[in-house]
């Protein structure tokens, strides 16, 4: 169990570097006026986007593996779990969302600002804090 916890948390740490690197790099990219910087931070972009995605995967597949171990009883009376799985939801809606700007940046086709991608990039940030706040002090 405790091997599980350990590799859960591993990923979910290394998956979150990722989330909060990436829109640093879609700052500098919106704020790049040469084009040869541009191409630069594209394939940086897209490096990243593909290093942190399976620990996105890996991240599900433990924390699944922790539910199934734990069992339906448990998920059914934990609804902190709930709470922590609706936020993990919108993460990997978030991670999608990371995906499509960085196929925008891709083609020269940003729409967005470097404030934008300044305030998406503190975005994950409150949105751990409430995870690892649920998860360690299961308020309900």
């Amino acid at each position: 169990m405790l091997w599980l916890k350990a590799f859960h948390v591993f990923f979910m740490v290394a998956w979150f570097a990722g989330l909060f690197y990436l829109p640093r790099l879609f700052v500098y990219h919106a704020e790049a006026s040469e084009q040869a910087v541009k191409d630069t931070f594209k394939v940086m972009e897209r490096r990243l986007w593909w290093f942190v995605t399976p620990f996105a995967v890996l991240t599900l597949v433990f924390g699944l593996w922790l539910i199934g171990v734990y069992g339906m009883a448990w998920l059914k009376a934990s609804g902190w779990l709930h709470a922590k799985l609706l936020l993990v939801l919108a993460l990997y809606v978030y991670h999608g969302y990371l995906f499509v700007l960085m196929k925008r940046f891709a083609v020269d086709k940003n729409q967005h600002s470097a404030r934008f991608y300044r305030i998406l990039n503190e975005t994950p940030v409150l949105v751990l804090l409430a995870v690892i706040l649920l998860a360690v002090l299961k308020p309900f």
